[in-house]
Protein backbone atom coordinates (compact mmCIF):
# COMPACT_ATOMS: atom_id res chain seq x y z
CA UNK A 1 0.00 0.00 0.00
CA UNK A 2 1.86 2.88 -1.01
CA UNK A 3 1.30 6.09 1.53
CA UNK A 4 1.55 9.64 0.56
CA UNK A 5 1.71 13.20 2.14
CA UNK A 6 -1.89 14.48 1.02
CA UNK A 7 -2.68 18.04 2.19
CA UNK A 8 -5.42 18.47 -0.45
CA UNK A 9 -7.85 20.97 0.95
CA UNK A 10 -5.28 22.28 4.05
CA UNK A 11 -4.87 25.66 4.15
CA UNK A 12 -1.33 26.47 5.41
CA UNK A 13 0.10 29.56 6.15
CA UNK A 14 4.19 30.32 5.90
CA UNK A 15 5.78 33.21 7.14
CA UNK A 16 8.74 34.25 5.39
CA UNK A 17 7.82 32.47 2.58
CA UNK A 18 9.68 34.76 0.17
CA UNK A 19 13.01 33.39 2.19
CA UNK A 20 15.43 30.27 1.51
CA UNK A 21 13.57 27.67 3.45
CA UNK A 22 10.22 29.38 2.61
CA UNK A 23 9.91 28.78 -0.79
CA UNK A 24 10.40 25.42 -0.37
CA UNK A 25 8.43 24.57 2.25
CA UNK A 26 5.95 26.60 -0.04
CA UNK A 27 6.21 24.76 -3.10
CA UNK A 28 6.44 21.61 -1.39
CA UNK A 29 3.33 22.21 1.01
CA UNK A 30 1.31 23.28 -2.37
CA UNK A 31 3.08 19.77 -4.23
CA UNK A 32 0.98 17.97 -1.24
CA UNK A 33 -1.85 19.54 -2.27
CA UNK A 34 -2.53 22.35 0.35
CA UNK A 35 -3.62 26.21 -0.48
CA UNK A 36 -0.63 28.37 0.89
CA UNK A 37 -0.87 31.64 1.85
CA UNK A 38 2.68 33.53 1.14
CA UNK A 39 4.11 35.74 3.73
CA UNK A 40 6.57 38.61 3.27
CA UNK A 41 8.06 41.37 4.88
CA UNK A 42 9.73 43.34 2.38
CA UNK A 43 10.43 40.50 -0.25
CA UNK A 44 7.72 41.70 -2.32
CA UNK A 45 9.31 40.52 -5.78
CA UNK A 46 10.31 37.11 -4.43
CA UNK A 47 7.32 36.74 -3.21
CA UNK A 48 5.15 37.50 -6.36
CA UNK A 49 7.73 35.37 -8.38
CA UNK A 50 6.27 32.24 -6.12
CA UNK A 51 3.00 32.97 -6.30
CA UNK A 52 3.19 32.95 -10.20
CA UNK A 53 5.03 29.43 -9.80
CA UNK A 54 2.79 27.95 -7.49
CA UNK A 55 -0.02 28.91 -9.12
CA UNK A 56 0.98 27.62 -12.77
CA UNK A 57 1.04 24.70 -11.59
CA UNK A 58 -2.63 24.99 -10.10
CA UNK A 59 -1.73 25.34 -6.34
CA UNK A 60 -4.48 27.54 -4.64
CA UNK A 61 -2.01 30.31 -3.24
CA UNK A 62 -2.10 34.23 -1.92
CA UNK A 63 0.61 36.67 -0.85
CA UNK A 64 0.24 38.72 2.37
CA UNK A 65 2.69 41.17 3.23
CA UNK A 66 2.91 41.77 7.22
CA UNK A 67 5.41 42.65 10.15
CA UNK A 68 5.41 39.16 12.30
CA UNK A 69 7.09 41.23 14.88
CA UNK A 70 3.70 42.87 15.46
CA UNK A 71 0.17 41.58 16.76
CA UNK A 72 -1.82 44.17 14.83
CA UNK A 73 -0.20 42.98 11.36
CA UNK A 74 -0.54 39.54 12.56
CA UNK A 75 -4.12 40.04 12.63
CA UNK A 76 -4.28 41.45 9.08
CA UNK A 77 -2.53 38.13 7.78
CA UNK A 78 -5.26 36.38 9.34
CA UNK A 79 -8.53 37.94 8.14
CA UNK A 80 -6.57 38.34 4.75
CA UNK A 81 -5.96 34.24 4.72
CA UNK A 82 -9.29 33.36 5.96
CA UNK A 83 -11.23 36.18 3.30
CA UNK A 84 -9.31 34.51 0.19
CA UNK A 85 -8.69 30.96 1.30
CA UNK A 86 -10.63 30.43 4.01
CA UNK A 87 -9.70 29.19 8.01
CA UNK A 88 -6.12 28.19 8.31
CA UNK A 89 -5.16 24.49 9.16
CA UNK A 90 -1.42 25.01 9.27
CA UNK A 91 1.14 27.71 10.43
CA UNK A 92 4.29 27.32 9.31
CA UNK A 93 6.24 29.81 11.59
CA UNK A 94 9.73 30.07 9.34
CA UNK A 95 9.86 34.05 9.57
CA UNK A 96 13.48 35.37 11.32
CA UNK A 97 15.28 38.96 11.57
CA UNK A 98 19.13 38.21 10.06
CA UNK A 99 21.63 40.26 12.17
CA UNK A 100 25.57 39.75 12.27
CA UNK A 101 26.93 37.17 14.85
CA UNK A 102 29.52 39.09 17.73
CA UNK A 103 30.81 38.17 20.40
CA UNK A 104 27.86 39.04 23.23
CA UNK A 105 30.10 41.83 24.49
CA UNK A 106 30.07 43.10 20.57
CA UNK A 107 26.26 42.61 20.29
CA UNK A 108 23.61 45.32 20.07
CA UNK A 109 20.74 45.18 22.99
CA UNK A 110 18.83 46.08 19.94
CA UNK A 111 20.12 42.46 18.27
CA UNK A 112 18.80 40.74 21.45
CA UNK A 113 15.36 42.53 21.46
CA UNK A 114 14.48 41.53 17.36
CA UNK A 115 15.92 38.18 17.85
CA UNK A 116 13.22 37.59 20.62
CA UNK A 117 10.38 39.32 18.88
CA UNK A 118 10.74 37.59 15.43
CA UNK A 119 11.46 33.98 17.49
CA UNK A 120 9.10 34.38 20.70
CA UNK A 121 6.50 36.84 19.77
CA UNK A 122 6.31 36.28 16.19
CA UNK A 123 4.84 32.65 17.10
CA UNK A 124 3.33 34.24 20.08
CA UNK A 125 1.07 36.31 17.53
CA UNK A 126 0.55 33.59 15.08
CA UNK A 127 -0.93 31.39 17.68
CA UNK A 128 -3.14 33.90 19.26
CA UNK A 129 -4.31 34.62 15.73
CA UNK A 130 -4.80 31.14 14.27
CA UNK A 131 -5.30 29.02 17.32
CA UNK A 132 -8.65 30.00 18.13
CA UNK A 133 -9.80 28.69 14.19
CA UNK A 134 -7.83 25.63 14.82
CA UNK A 135 -9.52 25.08 18.43
CA UNK A 136 -12.87 25.25 16.91
CA UNK A 137 -12.33 22.81 14.19
CA UNK A 138 -11.02 20.78 16.41
CA UNK A 139 -8.02 20.36 14.32
CA UNK A 140 -4.24 22.11 13.66
CA UNK A 141 -0.91 21.93 13.17
CA UNK A 142 1.88 24.90 14.47
CA UNK A 143 5.02 24.04 13.34
CA UNK A 144 7.88 26.04 14.05
CA UNK A 145 11.12 26.56 12.52
CA UNK A 146 14.00 26.07 15.26
CA UNK A 147 17.52 25.36 14.46
CA UNK A 148 20.25 23.47 15.77
CA UNK A 149 21.92 26.51 16.96
CA UNK A 150 19.48 26.69 20.03
CA UNK A 151 21.73 23.25 21.33
CA UNK A 152 24.91 24.52 20.23
CA UNK A 153 25.09 27.72 21.29
CA UNK A 154 28.61 28.20 20.38
CA UNK A 155 30.18 31.89 20.55
CA UNK A 156 28.91 34.64 18.50
CA UNK A 157 25.49 32.42 18.66
CA UNK A 158 23.79 34.44 22.08
CA UNK A 159 21.24 36.73 20.59
CA UNK A 160 20.17 33.63 18.16
CA UNK A 161 20.34 30.72 20.16
CA UNK A 162 19.04 32.44 23.37
CA UNK A 163 15.77 34.17 21.31
CA UNK A 164 15.23 30.21 19.74
CA UNK A 165 15.50 28.76 23.25
CA UNK A 166 12.78 30.98 24.49
CA UNK A 167 10.67 29.66 21.56
CA UNK A 168 11.48 26.10 22.29
CA UNK A 169 9.98 26.77 25.95
CA UNK A 170 7.02 28.35 24.18
CA UNK A 171 6.17 25.57 22.04
CA UNK A 172 6.68 23.19 25.13
CA UNK A 173 3.92 25.04 26.77
CA UNK A 174 1.74 25.17 23.26
CA UNK A 175 1.93 21.88 23.22
CA UNK A 176 0.60 21.26 26.53
CA UNK A 177 -2.30 23.66 26.12
CA UNK A 178 -3.53 23.31 22.72
CA UNK A 179 -3.35 18.85 22.67
CA UNK A 180 -6.75 18.43 24.10
CA UNK A 181 -8.05 20.68 21.28
CA UNK A 182 -6.51 18.37 18.68
CA UNK A 183 -3.68 21.00 17.50
CA UNK A 184 0.07 19.07 17.51
CA UNK A 185 2.85 21.53 17.89
CA UNK A 186 5.77 21.05 16.52
CA UNK A 187 9.56 21.97 15.96
CA UNK A 188 11.91 21.45 12.62
CA UNK A 189 15.02 22.42 13.79
CA UNK A 190 17.64 22.86 10.51
CA UNK A 191 21.49 22.76 10.48
CA UNK A 192 23.38 24.42 8.04
CA UNK A 193 21.55 23.63 5.16
CA UNK A 194 22.13 24.14 1.61
CA UNK A 195 20.25 26.64 -0.37
CA UNK A 196 19.17 28.05 -3.73
CA UNK A 197 21.61 31.44 -2.14
CA UNK A 198 24.77 28.59 -1.29
CA UNK A 199 24.07 26.75 -4.48
CA UNK A 200 24.55 30.13 -6.50
CA UNK A 201 27.36 31.13 -4.39
CA UNK A 202 28.83 27.18 -4.80
CA UNK A 203 29.61 27.06 -1.37
CA UNK A 204 28.19 23.76 -0.80
CA UNK A 205 30.85 22.13 0.47
CA UNK A 206 31.58 23.04 3.75
CA UNK A 207 34.59 20.33 5.20
CA UNK A 208 34.56 21.61 8.37
CA UNK A 209 30.93 21.50 9.36
CA UNK A 210 30.49 18.54 7.26
CA UNK A 211 33.23 16.40 9.56
CA UNK A 212 31.29 17.39 12.81
CA UNK A 213 27.81 15.74 10.49
CA UNK A 214 27.31 11.96 11.15
CA UNK A 215 25.79 11.48 7.53
CA UNK A 216 29.30 13.37 6.72
CA UNK A 217 27.44 16.04 4.17
CA UNK A 218 25.04 18.79 4.78
CA UNK A 219 21.34 18.35 4.00
CA UNK A 220 19.38 20.67 1.73
CA UNK A 221 16.66 23.32 1.95
CA UNK A 222 14.15 19.69 0.66
CA UNK A 223 15.21 18.29 3.56
CA UNK A 224 13.60 20.64 6.07
CA UNK A 225 10.81 21.18 3.69
CA UNK A 226 10.17 17.33 3.69
CA UNK A 227 9.90 17.28 7.52
CA UNK A 228 7.17 19.90 7.23
CA UNK A 229 5.26 18.37 5.02
CA UNK A 230 4.65 15.25 7.14
CA UNK A 231 4.27 17.31 10.20
CA UNK A 232 1.27 18.88 8.37
CA UNK A 233 0.16 15.70 7.80
CA UNK A 234 -2.57 13.25 9.19
CA UNK A 235 0.93 10.45 9.03
CA UNK A 236 2.25 12.62 12.15
CA UNK A 237 -1.52 13.39 13.88
CA UNK A 238 0.13 11.32 16.64
CA UNK A 239 3.53 13.48 17.33
CA UNK A 240 3.24 16.40 19.48
CA UNK A 241 5.65 18.66 21.82
CA UNK A 242 8.82 17.56 19.36
CA UNK A 243 11.65 19.09 18.51
CA UNK A 244 13.15 17.49 15.29
CA UNK A 245 16.63 18.16 14.61
CA UNK A 246 17.21 18.23 10.53
CA UNK A 247 20.82 18.23 10.61
CA UNK A 248 22.02 14.94 9.78
CA UNK A 249 23.01 13.95 13.53
CA UNK A 250 25.22 17.15 14.48
CA UNK A 251 23.19 17.61 17.35
CA UNK A 252 20.72 14.87 19.34
CA UNK A 253 18.30 15.57 21.66
CA UNK A 254 19.14 13.11 24.91
CA UNK A 255 16.61 11.45 27.09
Amino acid sequence: MAVNIDLEGRVCVVTGASGELGRVISRTLGAAGAKVALHFFQAEEKANALLEELQSLGVAAMTVQADVTEMESVAAIHNAVEAELGPADVIVDNAVIQYTWVPVLEQSLEDFESQFRSCVMHNVHMVKAFAPGMIAKGWGRVIGINTECAMQCFETQAAYASAKRGMDGLYRVLARELGPHGITVNQVAPGWMISDRVRADGTESQPDYEAKVLLNRRGTDQDVANTVAFLASDLAEFITGAFIPVCGGSVMPTI
